[in-house]
């Protein structure tokens, strides 16, 4: 089990990565990061899915 932080809010997943809000919700709404949602909004993403896709989107530039 990991004791790192590993759900972030979109603002704070945007500083973290360094990853623009818009394109986390596109990977979002594209069902490629996992999303907590309440009444319809993201709250939380996964930082795990966010990272693996991150690498794979510098790859592919």
């Amino acid at each position: 089990m990991s004791i790192a932080k590993t759900w972030f809010s979109v603002e704070d997943a945007e500083s973290k990565f360094g990853v623009p809000k818009n394109l986390v919700l596109k990977w979002v709404e594209e069902g490629l990061i996992r999303c907590e949602q309440h009444g319809g909004k993201v709250t939380s993403v996964n930082g795990d899915d966010l990272a693996l896709k991150l690498e794979e989107h510098v790859k592919n530039r």
